[in-house]
């Protein structure tokens, strides 16, 4: 019997799950702070945060990722100094990838945060201030444990859009087999050869399981935050 995947489609899962496991750990303090900022702050440019981070769902990924690699490309403004300061590199690397899926899914990791911290009742944030907590106090014993579902949900959707990330990636830092080629851009990569379907649709299954995975996870820890918050 034929192995279920071959060393290629396992290089290509490894990778997606680095690029999307660290696309979520990065990007997920940066969408608590933006959620954070819209959901309680009142402050001139407001509303232009809001839409600079969601562009990303309205504008073409392959748009996304021609602005991440005129910005963040070798010879891109933030590409050199990424690069002269800490010898990182964006373009044409599973770190560029990375880059890609989260700003991908930052919005839907936002969304989901904020909507999450809006639910919360303000009385309960000032009734610790009154009880002399102060304001990081306030954040760190009620306004997080609060918020923890949406955080929960927010890092699951961070994670599964980088998990099926294409446009913005391949246009970014392109389809390199063993350093670039996530899942998505594998199963692409397949559909393109005579014979690759069988091979793509195991990927695909393999990609849904994970995504199943991943969502199951996600309730399970709501779960237990929501009956922490109860007690």
């Amino acid at each position: 019997m034929t192995e279920f995947l071959g060393p290629a489609e396992w290089t290509a899962l490894g990778l997606s799950l680095k690029v999307a496991f660290w696309a979520t750990l990065f990007s997920l303090p940066f969408g608590f702070a933006a959620a954070y900022a819209l959901s309680r702050g009142r402050f001139w440019g407001r509303q232009a945060l809001n839409i600079v981070v969601h562009l990303p769902l309205v504008m073409p990924p392959v748009v996304t990722g021609y602005l991440l690699l005129l910005g963040f490309g070798r010879t891109g403004p933030l590409g050199e100094a990424f690069e002269a300061l800490f010898g990182l590199v964006f373009a044409f690397r599973w770190t560029g990838a990375a880059l890609a899926a989260a700003i991908m899914g930052f919005p839907l990791m936002v969304r989901a945060i904020r909507l999450s911290l809006d639910a919360i009742d303000p009385g309960l944030e000032e009734a610790a201030q009154t009880l002399g907590a102060g304001r990081l106090a306030v954040l760190a014993r009620v306004t997080l444990p609060l918020a923890m579902p949406g955080i929960l949900a927010g890092a699951v959707l961070g994670f599964a859009k980088g998990m099926g990330e294409f446009g913005a990636t391949i246009t970014f830092v392109s389809n390199i087999p063993g350093q670039t080629q996530t899942l998505a851009l594998q199963i692409d990569s397949l559909l393109e050869i005579p014979g690759g379907e069988p091979l793509a649709l195991r990927l695909a299954l393999v990609s849904i399981a994970i995504a199943a995975v991943a969502l199951l996870v996600s309730e399970i820890l709501a779960a237990r935050s929501l009956r922490k918050r109860g007690a």
